[in-house]
This record gives structure tokens, C-alpha cells and sequence, in this order.
């Protein structure tokens, strides 16, 4: 299987199954002397871990990272960090009656056609579990990053949203974090969590959106041509499972204007009297802040009976068993954040490689 590797200087490679004995990875091209902080990074660990609330699935993992190489002291020795997490409370059983069939919406049908076998165990390798390698990489970066500042929060879900922009929100980390669905907006929220629990008592479940805002970054971080910023941004959203949609800036409401009204004019200092191009031109950040949006589809497995298929070209009825998320977003928020700062650490590096007054001392 190829495409377990992510980045280009700071690269994360992945490893593990839902149901398997553990997940892990390696991280390459972390610089040496970075003193880390392990609670940070069991923290992030623990914003996206199942069994938080009563809107997650109730999957107990303590989500325990063990680092097995790369630091000395606390401090990164420049070497490969290697790491991984066992899992604990796998109920491998609960998957047995689709051993055999293929639940819609979901990767069984295209993995065995792909490969001829599949890890029916909740997924195998297509589960969300294999995010929390990612959240583990993602920590770490933002540590490497610590003056960028990465945000996001439960934008929407379903038809209810934010009627507000991120700049009219407290977006401080207190106040996200308090939310049980990390939505900044008490108001929204509170209809957010009816909705969530009307719709798993029918066994059902429901999407929505997140944004995502990055402040404090510089300008010049980004690459031109087909390493644009926006399009690696895009791509390691879209690398998240459920994700269906990704917009920065003014996205498609941007198309329904004219040119004189979607141009960023300049102030004097170089920044912007309005941020249309979502803090990216030409595939490069111009230092204002960058804002994206991402779309996650309803979890596929509901506890309703559905028709399908089985792999013997038969028809069949399934049905969801076990534990499972009727809403993916509060968890989500911390794989955005994670693979956000992936993107950034790697053009951050890149950018110090892109100037001879960088690299000369």
C-alpha cells in the first residue's frame, strides 16, 4: 500500500489498523534541540480521543503515546522519532456480521477491489483511528511553529451554523475547549448538541464544517506553481477521512463578485484592507491571517437498516452494531489543526532554505 508518507523536509510516515495491535509512525527531518512537551502533545491527543463526551463514540482508548527513538532528555537529537500507541479497547467482534458485506459510503467495496482483501474490523487502515498518528506529528510541529498560531472550531452541523465571521468570535483556546463540540458561539452550540442528540436517538448521524484560521504567520511561506500553499492545504484536508469539500479565503462566494470587489487593496505597510484571498496570493502567504473552511460528510455507519451488497454479488441487509460517532466534528478539530501545522512546519523550513541570507551562518 503506497501513500502512508506525508510532507516533504518534515515528513511523517504511518503505520497501524483500527482493530490491530497498535498505530504509529516516524517522524523524519524533525531539527535537532527542540526541547519538547510531552503533556502538550498528550493533551492534543486527548482532544481528538474517542470516548470524551456523550456526542462521541464510546470507545474507551487512553490514546497513551510511547516514544521510541529520536529524543534524549526530552530534546529531539535530529534522528528519527519513532512512536507508537496500542490499542486497548478493540471490539473486534462487533464487525463480524459484514465480514462479508460491503456497508455503504464506506471503503469495503473499493479496498477489496483494490487489493483483494480488507480489514472488515472497523476499517483496518481507512479508519479515522489512523488520525491519531497525525495528531502525534502534528503536536510536535506546532511546538517547531510555537509563534504561529493554529485555530479551528465547529463552524456548522447540519443546517445550523455561525451566522458570524471568525473575527467577531472569541476564538481563545478556553473558550473553544469548554464547548463539548468545540463551537465558539454558545448560542449555536447549544442547537448544535439538540441536534446532534435527536439524530442519534433515531440511530442516524450528521456533517458539518469546520474552520480553520492561521494568525502570526509571515509572509513568503509557500511554494509557486504546483506546491501552492492553498493546494497542500487542500490536499492534507482532503486526506482526512470525510472530508468533501475544501475553501480558502473567499471561496465560492468569491466567484459571484466582480474584480473590483474581491481585490485586497494594499495599506501602506503591505497589509490589506480586507483578506478575500484568505491570506494566500500566487500560492504564497502575504502575512494576513489564513482562513479556510472544510466540509465532513455524515458518518456512513448508522443504526438504521439499509440495503446493499455482499461480495458474492448478492443483495443484503445491514444494519450499524458497537460504538460509533453520530457526529465526527468535535474530534476532528484537533486532525485539522495537526495536519495544518504539518503543511506550515514543512514550507516553514523549505522557506529558510529558499534564501542564501538564511542558510549562510
Amino acid at each position: 500500500m503506497a501513500g502512508n508518507i506525508f510532507g516533504k523536509i518534515f515528513r511523517i510516515t504511518t503505520f497501524g489498523e483500527s482493530h490491530g495491535n497498535s498505530l504509529g509512525g516516524i517522524i523524519d527531518g524533525c531539527p535537532a534541540g527542540l526541547k519538547l512537551n510531552f503533556e502538550k502533545i498528550q493533551k492534543e491527543l486527548n482532544r481528538r480521543r474517542p470516548g470524551q463526551s456523550s456526542i462521541v463514540t464510546q470507545r474507551n482508548e487512553p490514546d497513551q503515546v510511547n516514544f521510541l527513538s529520536g529524543i534524549l532528555d526530552g530534546i529531539t537529537t535530529g534522528t528519527p522519532i519513532g512512536f507508537i500507541i496500542y490499542n486497548k479497547d478493540h471490539k473486534s467482534e462487533d464487525y463480524k456480521h459484514i465480514k462479508n458485506i460491503y456497508r455503504p459510503s464506506h471503503s469495503d467495496f473499493t479496498y477489496e477491489k483494490k487489493y483483494g482483501i480488507r480489514d472488515y474490523r472497523g476499517g483496518g487502515r481507512s479508519s479515522a483511528r489512523e488520525t491519531i498518528c497525525r495528531v502525534v506529528a502534528g503536536s510536535i510541529a506546532k511546538q517547531l511553529i510555537k509563534d504561529i498560531q493554529i485555530i479551528s472550531y465547529v463552524s456548522s452541523v447540519g443546517n445550523i451554523e455561525i451566522n458570524k465571521s471568525y473575527q467577531d468570535l472569541d476564538l481563545s483556546k478556553k473558550n473553544i475547549e469548554k464547548s463539548p463540540i468545540r463551537c465558539p458561539d454558545i448560542y449555536t452550540e447549544k442547537k448544535m448538541l439538540s441536534l446532534i442528540h435527536k439524530t442519534k436517538k433515531i440511530g442516524d448521524t450528521l456533517g458539518g464544517t469546520i474552520t480553520c484560521v492561521i494568525k502570526n504567520i509571515s509572509s513568503g511561506i509557500g511554494e509557486p506553481i504546483f506546491d501552492k500553499l492553498h493546494a497542500e492545504l487542500a490536499k492534507a484536508m482532503l486526506s482526512i477521512n470525510a472530508v468533501k469539500g475544501f475553501e480558502y479565503g473567499s471561496g465560492f462566494l468569491g466567484s459571484k463578485l466582480t474584480g473590483s470587489q474581491h481585490n485586497d487593496l494594499f495599506n501602506i505597510d503591505g497589509t490589506t484592507k480586507t483578506n478575500l484571498s484568505g491570506g494566500i496570493q500566487g500560492g504564497i502567504s502575504n502575512g494576513m491571517d489564513i482562513y479556510f473552511k472544510i466540509a465532513f460528510k455524515p458518518v456512513a455507519t448508522i443504526m438504521k437498516k439499509q440495503k446493499t451488497i455482499d461480495k458474492y454479488g448478492n443483495f443484503s441487509i445491514i444494519e450499524g452494531k458497537g460504538r460509533h460517532d453520530p457526529c465526527v466534528l468535535p474530534r476532528a478539530v484537533s486532525i485539522v489543526e495537526s495536519m495544518t501545522a504539518l503543511v506550515i512546519v514543512d514550507y516553514w523550513m523549505l522557506k529558510k532554505l529558499s534564501k542564501y541570507s538564511e542558510i549562510k551562518n
